[in-house]
């Protein structure tokens, strides 16, 4: 028996390679679905199956191209409506695997139709729990994120039920492999562990400590983080279907000239300029949205870009390709092509180009010494809960967007975040939206707090 954790930080997203007798399973691949193939090509074995813990909304899965490339049956659970073949699993159903056994179990509550994958080895004692959303290394998947006539309440209920009666009672050293780590929008609590066991999550996880309906309900909807655009969306494509990914990176590889570039922009393409942060500040197109690939580039795209936009490319050289299979993840296929040359096409032809100002942290006492400027913070509530500059105005980068009409646009305003990358895409943002007068903190509150921590202060119960 052999098992894989196939990890991607920019999602938080786990997906998970199971083999035993030349048979393998995956679990919840991505969309760029080659990498799983070529994981069994090498070890000599045969995709037999493609375990779909639910119809995600915060990636675009693989399953469709996976199963069309190796021949392995997509199973759902019950309750699953796919609008392509795919087998739709009992609960309780076993299936096997070389030498082991696979059970699905039906565990609503994240959606209608989540599972969870128990694995047998191959003495038939239980080993481990593939749990997708249903329950993670310190939480549980929250119960808002399915539309339809479904109440969070009605699933939060679901979901308790799921947890008593189908992993609570597993052995307590049952390995527990969740789809998503820190990071991950899918929960509120989410631990940095990779895995965990039946027996931690019983003893540290809050969910799975709370043993009344009512409180658990209670618990599990209170404080549930922004939901990013795109989910719903996502959750959409994974349940009817998708273009296969192939074609769309194929489509959207397309070197521009800069004035095929520009017509694109003038006929209402968003430049999206996936450069790091400080690099964008140097010198980049006016209108430029920036959001580097060296941050949570999927989340903050889906988050500020509406899906379906179509898209122009500024990217690193030879970043394109990664640009594009990153926004075809979750399921962004407007992508109209890219700059063939990235900006040095722009500076050849001697067009005007926007900076953002920058400012190291040790800078910032003396900046506001002389009130030139205002603080923004773009930071979530809860960092702004633990520590905030004095002074500052808090409207979350996820708010940015319908909210910076508050904003006066005659203001100069500095913006700071935890290290500089958020802080970069709202001053982008802020730029794109008539804002003449931005900077930025590189190095965020975190470089604050080491050279001026006089600056900070631990705020009150108000994190507006």
């Amino acid at each position: 028996m052999f098992i894989q954790q196939i990890y991607t930080n920019c999602l938080a997203h786990a997906a998970y390679y199971i083999e035993s007798g030349n048979e393998a399973a995956v679990i919840d691949p991505l969309r760029d679905y080659n990498q799983y193939a070529a994981i069994a090509e090498a070890r000599g074995a045969t995709i037999k199956y493609i375990f779909e813990t639910h119809f995600h909304a915060d990636f675009v899965s693989g399953h469709i191209d996976l199963a069309e490339k190796t021949g392995g049956v997509i199973v759902f659970g019950p309750g699953a409506t796919p609008g392509y073949k795919a087998y739709i699993a009992e609960d309780g159903e076993i299936m096997h695997l070389g030498d082991t056994k696979l059970e699905v179990l039906h565990t609503p509550g994240h959606t209608v139709e989540s599972i969870c994958v128990l694995l047998y080895d191959e003495q038939g004692r239980n080993h481990a729990v593939f749990t997708g959303d249903t329950l993670f290394a310190g939480d549980v998947g929250r119960p808002d994120l399915m539309s339809g006539n479904h109440l969070k309440e009605e699933l939060a209920a679901m979901l308790f039920d799921s947890l008593q009666t189908k992993l609570k009672t597993l052995p307590a050293d049952t390995l527990v492999y969740p789809g998503h780590g820190a990071g991950s929008a899918c929960g509120k609590n989410i631990s940095s562990k990779s895995f965990s066991t039946i027996e931690d999550e019983l003893d540290g996880n809050y969910a799975m400590r709370i043993d009344d309906k009512d409180e658990f309900i209670k618990a599990v909807t209170a404080d549930l983080p922004h939901v990013p655009g795109y989910f719903f969306t996502d959750a959409g494509i994974n349940k009817k279907g998708y273009k296969p990914f192939d074609e769309v990176i194929a489509d959207a590889l397309v070197p521009l000239t800069m004035q095929q570039f520009s017509e694109l922009h003038n006929a209402g393409a968003i430049i999206l300029d996936t450069r790091r942060p400080m690099v964008f500040a140097k010198g980049c197109i006016p209108g430029a949205i920036n959001i580097g690939l060296t941050g949570d580039f999927a989340v903050w795209v889906g988050t500020l870009i509406t899906p379906g936009a179509n898209i122009v490319l500024v990217a690193e050289p030879g970043k394109e390709k990664e640009a594009i299979e990153r926004l075809a993840r979750i399921g962004y296929e407007s992508v109209q092509g890219y700059m063939q040359n990235g900006m040095a096409d722009w500076l050849a032809a001697d067009k005007y180009c926007d900076r953002i100002t920058t400012y190291a942290g040790k800078e910032c006492e003396a900046l506001l010494d002389t009130t030139s400027y205002q603080l923004l913070d773009v930071r979530n509530r809860r960092e702004v809960a633990k520590h905030r500059m004095i002074g500052a105005t808090h409207i979350p980068l996820n708010e940015l967007k319908v909210k910076m009409g508050t904003l006066d646009k005659n203001v100069n305003w500095l913006i700071y975040c935890a290290g500089g990358y958020r802080s970069m895409i709202a001053a982008s943002l802020l730029r794109s939206g008539g804002f003449e007068h931005v900077a930025s903190v590189e190095g965020g509150i975190q470089e604050i707090l080491s050279t001026v921590p006089q600056l900070v202060e631990m705020p009150d119960n108000d994190t507006e």
